[in-house]
């Protein structure tokens, strides 16, 4: 992938308009309560007032109704926030579209809720050309928004004099180039979650680049059902046999494999109480609940892991909420600490896991991207990337 940063541009004197990613999670009395995403856009923009820019910023929060600001839908706690952390006063600006407002290079202000603007989520022509007159630079720094065509993520980026990527979309991009584009072998996915419906695309996907094909959770089950193993009452997708066989079919084809579990854990149900079962995989009764994979499949997995030179990690393999249907996302998350290939993990389940097992500085990459880092990953072009990709050409 090729397109501009922003390291790279002279900035001094210029009008730096930041798309960031605020989106940050508030009490009833809107307060915040968790802050990395405000945290991870601090080096853009402090990048851009050291080199003497003009600074503004802005970020959707939450689901506002396009014409109406209503008070929980205005960024005003993140101004604040941004404030302390920036050590400068960040003025909050509403009703910015047209301008008439000002900033002085080495000053910053935060232009209020975008998705409040008519004509933003619907990427408006007219919207993005009054926007990209605001400013000299344009730069992208929200990569959790790159799936959506928006006009502060996509229209702007094509009327700006200049578009670039900040610094945390850069990385992204660089990480997930690096897993999936030159990735050093073996290259072994993870891929777990309730549904393969939700996640056929990536799997169909994957299953022509990767070696390892790790599946986990419900679409585990639904992999068992295609190779007639016995599930229980454990929850799959029957009617997506064909498209999980067929996929296996895909990576025997290419010399990789999906491994399937040998030994599981099961219970009668699914709760904190419920008592875990470790059995073979072929001993599954008509009541059990498959609620991990046991502790024989955690370590083909962890074997699998020290072997990777690339690892790409979407979704735990079991309920691991429950300390005693954790054992096999545990065994994945230390293995992947302590290996020594490229690993990138992201989606909200996975990035709990890595919390709850305290890997994260052993991750080598992990992607706050949500829905984008899952389209990156089915192979989609993501818009905002798109647009930034033909701005440097």
């Amino acid at each position: 992938m090729k397109f501009l940063r922003l390291n790279e541009l002279p900035l001094a004197g210029k009008r730096v308009f930041i798309r960031a990613d605020l989106n940050v999670p508030q009490d009833d009395a809107g307060n915040i309560t968790e802050d990395t995403r405000i945290r991870a856009t601090i080096p853009g923009i402090k990048h851009a007032l050291d080199a003497g820019a003009a600074v503004m910023v802005t970020s959707h929060l939450g689901r506002p109704m396009e014409g109406s600001l209503q008070p929980g839908d205005s960024l005003a706690p993140i101004a604040q926030r941004l404030s302390e952390m920036l050590g400068q006063p960040v003025r909050l600006v509403q009703d910015w579209v047209d301008g008439g407002f000002t900033v002085k290079p080495g000053e910053v202000v935060l232009l209020e809720n975008c998705r409040v603007n008519k004509g933003e989520k619907k990427n408006d022509e007219t919207l993005a050309r009054k926007m990209a007159a605001l400013c000299d630079v344009y730069v992208n720094d929200a990569f959790g928004t790159a799936h959506r065509a928006e006009a502060t993520t996509h229209g702007i980026a094509k009327f700006a004099p200049v578009a670039c990527a900040g610094p945390l979309m850069a990385a992204e991009l660089d990480a997930l180039g690096k897993a999936l584009e030159k990735p050093a072998r073996p290259l072994l996915a993870i891929v777990a979650g309730s549904k393969v419906s939700t996640k056929l695309t990536i799997l169909k996907s994957l299953a022509s680049k990767v070696d390892q094909l790790i599946v986990g959770g419900g679409i585990a089950n639904t992999f068992m059902l295609a190779t007639g193993m016995r599930i229980g009452k454990s929850l799959a997708e029957p009617d997506l046999v064909g498209e999980a066989q067929a996929i296996i079919d895909i990576m025997k084809s290419r010399g990789a494999q999906v491994p399937l579990p040998v030994d599981v854990v099961v219970a009668d149900e699914l709760s904190a109480l419920a008592r875990a079962n470790p059995i073979d995989a072929a001993a599954v009764r008509p009541d059990d609940l498959i609620l991990d994979v046991g502790a024989k499949t955690a370590q083909v997995f962890a074997d699998l892991i020290a072997k990777a030179g690339t690892i790409v990690w979407n979704g735990p393999v079991g309920v691991f909420e429950y300390d005693q249907f954790a054992g096999g996302t545990k065994a994945i998350a230390q293995a992947i600490a302590a290996s020594k290939a490229f690993s990138i993990a992201g989606g909200g389940d996975t990035l709990a896991a890595v919390a709850k097992y305290k890997i994260a500085d052993k991750v080598s990459y992990i992607s706050t991207g949500g829905g984008a880092f899952l389209e990156f990953l089915e192979g989609k072009k993501l818009p905002a990337v798109e647009v930034l990709e033909q701005r440097a050409a």
